[in-house]
């Protein structure tokens, strides 16, 4: 009995925590203006529909407008700014928080953290390795993020990279390491499995995972 409740809860969880997250994301959209096209509605004779109260359904018909409003929205905002206007608009506001102290500090840190993740060209945490940590019996699965900065590389003599140490079970805390490029060992493994791999505490074993000889 116990396996079986167990085999069921399993496979009803993903899909009630996925449910839970898109009726939380949708009234999170919808609810500073769902009020206001409840009121244009209210114009209009909504009738009920059995269980569905007239309320209800005036409810859903506009957060269902709110939502294909805010997509059209944003598509309409991406074809502007890949264009044109928002270019010179983004040139201007850079221009500004670039010169506001303390502001300028961590907005130039977070876009060219964004742009690197995003929109940057080199295989940044795209290699999976496995390093020496917290000792040299023990190792952590890492993702190596570029080349360490040259003056550490010149300090240290030796060939370095910087790689990050994702936890268990929340992969966007870390340690960050910079250590000799000869220490690690390259692994034929993806980095979405490596996360799986880690985010599981190890339950969900990488497909591809062998290492790279």
């Amino acid at each position: 009995m116990k396996k079986y409740f167990l085999t069921g809860l399993a496979t009803l969880l993903p899909i009630a925590i996925t449910v839970a997250v898109v009726i939380f994301m949708i009234h999170l959209l919808t609810n500073p203006f769902v009020d206001f096209v409840a009121h244009l509605l209210s114009s209009f004779n909504i009738p009920s529909f059995g269980f569905f109260s007239s309320e209800l359904v005036s409810q859903i018909i506009s957060q269902s407008i709110i939502l294909v409003t805010i997509f059209v929205l944003i598509l309409g905002l991406g074809i502007v700014a890949r264009w044109f206007f928002f270019h010179t608009l983004l040139k201007l506001s850079d221009k500004l928080l670039y010169r506001i102290p303390i502001i300028n500090k961590v907005y130039k840190t977070t876009k060219d953290i964004i742009m690197t993740l995003f929109t940057s060209k080199k295989n940044s945490f795209k290699q999976v390795v496995m390093i020496p940590f917290p000792t040299q019996t023990s190792y952590c699965l890492g993702l190596i993020t570029r080349q360490a900065p040259h003056t550490c590389q010149e300090a240290s003599g030796s060939e370095m990279v910087t790689v990050f140490i994702p936890t268990t079970p929340n992969p966007t805390t870390g340690y960050l390491l910079v250590c000799p490029i000869k220490e690690l060992i390259f692994l034929n493994m993806k980095s979405d499995e490596a996360i799986k791999y880690i985010v599981s505490c190890g339950a969900i074993q990488p497909n591809s995972a062998r290492e790279t000889p």
